[in-house]
C-alpha cells in the first residue's frame, strides 16, 4: 500500500515491479511533479511533456491499482488504510507493507487537493499567463524554488524587472558554499536584481499559496516594496499528515524514520520523500531514496530484513536548480561541483533514455 503517489511514491512502485499486489492512493489521476517551478511558469508546454503524465503512461504501473482520493486513517493493528475516493466513497484496504509518501503542501504548485486532469492542466496554464502579464515581479524565498523562478523569468523575459529577495547573504541555504556563490553570480549575470538580508512579514492566515499585489513589508527593517506581482517561495510548507497516527510524527509533523527508512517502532511501515524526517534536509525524495526503499520493502516482504540497506544522506543538497535552459541542464553536486548536459542531449538522450527508459523503466507516448 502506497499512501501518496507523487514523484517518489510512483518511483517506489516502479522499482518494486510486478512481483507484488500494489495499491497507490493519490489525489490526482496523474503524476504532477513538484519539480522545476521556474520552467512550469515560463515554459508550461515544455514542462508538461516531462512532469505531467497520466499514470497509464508508465509501463511498470500496469497491474498497479491506483485510487484517486485521500487517505483518511491508518489502522496499524488491523493493517488497513482507509481512503475516501473522488466521489466520496470510503473503502478500507489491507496491507502487508505500507509506504507513507504523502509529501507536503507548499504554495500553489504542491497541494493535496483532489483534482481532475483538465483542472490541473488549465491551472498550470492560467497561473503562467497571470505571472507573465506582470512587468515588475518580486520573488521571495532563498531556496531552489525561488532561485529557479527568478532565473527562468530573467533569462526568458529580459524586458521584465525581476527582484529576488532572500533572508541570508546568499541564496540556497543547505547547498555547498561553492554552489551558492556560483548561483549568485549567475543570477546577477542574467539581470536578476538581488536583495539579500530581507525577511518578509507574513500574516498567520496567509499560506503563501497565491500571487499577491500589495506592498511587501519586511521584518528586517527595509522599506516596503511594490511589485506588479509577488510570488512567495518561502518554504511555508505543511506536511500532508492528517491521516498519520501522532506517535509516528516528530514535533514538526514529519514522519520519524530509522536508518532503513522504516517508521520508528513499526517493522512494516516505511516513509520516504518530503514527509519523511530522514535527515535535517529530509532528502530521501532525492539521493535515490526510492531505489533503496524498493529494495528494503522487497527484502521485508520476502523475510530478509537483515538484507535491508541503510539510507546515507549527503551533507549538502544537490540537483538541478534552473531546469532545462537553452544551453542544456546543469546539475549541482553535493561536493560543490557541477556538470551540464549539453542542450542537444536533453531531448535526444537525457529524457528519452536516462529518465523515461532507465528511471521510469518505460513510458508510453502521449
Amino acid at each position: 500500500m502506497i499512501a501518496g503517489f507523487g514523484d517518489t511514491g510512483l518511483l517506489v512502485a516502479i522499482n518494486l515491479g510486478r512481483d507484488f499486489d500494489i495499491v497507490g492512493v493519490s489525489p490526482k489521476p496523474c503524476l504532477v511533479s513538484g519539480q522545476e517551478l521556474g520552467m512550469r511558469l515560463t515554459q508550461p508546454r515544455l514542462w508538461k511533456q516531462d512532469y505531467l503524465m497520466p499514470f497509464s503512461r508508465f509501463r511498470k504501473l500496469d497491474g498497479v491499482r491506483t485510487l484517486q482520493g485521500l487517505v483518511t486513517t491508518i489502522d496499524t493493528h488491523r493493517g488497513t488504510v482507509t481512503a475516501v475516493s473522488q466521489d466520496g466513497e470510503s473503502q478500507a484496504e489491507p496491507y502487508d507493507a505500507l509506504l507513507i509518501s504523502s509529501g507536503v503542501s507548499n504554495g500553489f504548485w504542491r497541494t493535496n487537493a483532489v483534482e481532475d486532469f483538465d483542472t490541473i492542466n488549465e491551472s498550470i496554464d492560467s497561473t503562467s499567463r497571470k505571472l507573465l502579464q506582470a512587468q515588475t515581479i518580486a520573488v521571495i524565498g532563498g531556496g531552489a524554488t525561488g532561485v529557479g523562478v527568478a532565473a527562468n523569468l530573467a533569462t526568458r523575459h529580459r524586458q521584465k524587472l525581476i527582484h529576488y529577495f532572500f533572508s541570508e547573504s546568499q541564496p540556497l541555504p543547505g547547498y555547498h558554499p561553492k554552489v551558492r556563490t556560483h548561483v549568485e553570480k549567475h543570477l546577477r549575470s542574467v539581470g536578476v536584481i538581488l536583495h539579500p538580508g530581507h525577511r518578509a512579514v507574513i500574516a498567520d492566515d496567509f499560506q503563501c499559496d497565491r500571487f499577491t499585489t500589495s506592498p511587501v513589508q519586511w521584518s528586517s527593517g527595509q522599506a516596503n516594496f511594490n511589485a506588479d506581482l509577488t510570488l512567495w517561495a518561502v518554504g511555508k510548507m505543511a506536511p500532508n499528515n492528517q491521516f498519520i497516527p501522532p506517535d509516528m510524527l516528530n514535533a514538526d509533523g514529519f514522519v520519524k524514520t530509522d536508518d532503513f527508512l522504516r517508521v520508528q517502532g513499526y517493522n512494516n511501515v516505511f516513509a520516504v520523500g518530503d514527509i519523511a524526517a530522514s535527515d535535517p534536509h529530509r532528502s530521501s525524495a532525492r539521493n535515490w531514496g526510492y531505489r533503496l526503499l524498493g529494495h528494503n520493502i522487497r527484502a521485508h516482504l520476502q523475510g530478509r530484513d537483515s538484507d535491508m540497506k541503510r539510507y546515507e544522506p549527503p551533507q549538502y543538497r544537490w540537483g538541478s536548480v534552473y531546469g532545462v535552459q537553452q544551453n542544456g541542464l546543469r546539475v549541482f553536486q553535493p561536493d560543490g561541483g557541477s556538470f551540464r548536459f549539453p542542450g542537444w542531449t536533453v531531448r535526444t538522450l537525457l529524457f528519452p533514455l536516462a529518465v523515461r527508459k532507465m528511471i521510469y523503466k518505460g513510458v508510453r507516448k502521449a
